[in-house]
């Protein structure tokens, strides 16, 4: 009887079978209803997402993904009834505060993007608190996108070009992608390789809507507090199942 495949086993013959990705990005869709399935509060399935996000963070650091971006809270999130946004928020604090050693320890680097801004002061200082005690760490970049939505990024980056026009810094007529790119959230960041949305649902809801250009796309039924890193294996063979032409065609003579 052949034995069970071990974790490293299966890390290993991943690395093997191809390329990995090397900017992962997850839209973590489910908690909700994950908690209404079992008859309790939302806030409950909330917290219970958070095992889903250390594991899959761990997997992809071992792994060897060298970017993972995690859709966290939206801007249209903003909208939901007060005591969910503040358990949220409470939640954020206290998960950052929870795992910033251990973030140090596996030389992680934390970064966020989004309209920092709008977040509670406790939660946006302990959040710059984190991200500067890791900013030195090379290992793996961990993307917080907090209050934050694909138009509202893009929109962003308009103001601030067209600011720089009439400033006379820039001139509209030499604007590229490359230009426009620089003025995004974190323009250091390359665009995702893979894009994995969790709970059923089949969109990208106003998530990273200029990076996603040439991004594969994973869908999971799994509700995100259900995710763990067997799910993400499966998702990084299924991209390394694709043929990626970037709108070439292959073998072309």
């Amino acid at each position: 009887m052949s034995q069970p495949v071990t974790d490293l086993e299966k890390q290993e013959e991943i690395r093997q079978r191809g390329e990995l990705p090397s900017h992962v990005a997850i839209i973590m869709d489910g908690n909700g209803r994950w908690a209404r399935q079992k008859g309790k509060p939302r806030a409950l399935g909330h917290r219970a997402g958070v095992d889903s996000v250390r594991d899959v963070t761990e997997a992809c650091a071992e792994l060897g993904i060298r970017y993972l971006t995690l859709y966290t809270f939206s801007t249209e999130n903003w909208n939901r009834p007060s005591h969910e946004v503040d358990a949220l928020m409470s939640l954020l604090i206290k998960s950052l505060e929870r795992e910033a050693a251990t973030l140090h320890d596996n030389d992680i680097r934390l970064v966020s993007i989004g309209d920092r801004d709008a977040l509670p002061p406790a939660a946006r200082e302990r959040l710059d608190s984190v991200c500067d005690a890791t900013k030195e760490n090379a290992a793996m970049t961990l993307v917080l996108a907090l209050s934050y939505s694909g138009r509202w990024e893009i929109l962003q980056a308009a103001r601030s070009f067209a600011f720089e026009v009439e400033a006379g810094r820039k001139n509209a007529t030499n604007l590229d992608q490359a230009m426009f790119q620089s003025c995004l959230s974190d323009p250091g960041l390359p665009d995702p390789d893979l894009l994995i949305r969790t709970g059923g649902e089949k969109r990208v809801s106003n998530f990273l809507l200029w990076q996603l250009a040439y991004t594969e796309l994973y869908f999971s039924d799994a509700f995100w507090p259900d995710f763990r890193r067997t799910h993400l294996y499966e998702a990084i063979e299924d991209f390394q199942d694709r043929d990626r032409r970037f709108g070439r065609v292959e073998n072309a003579g």
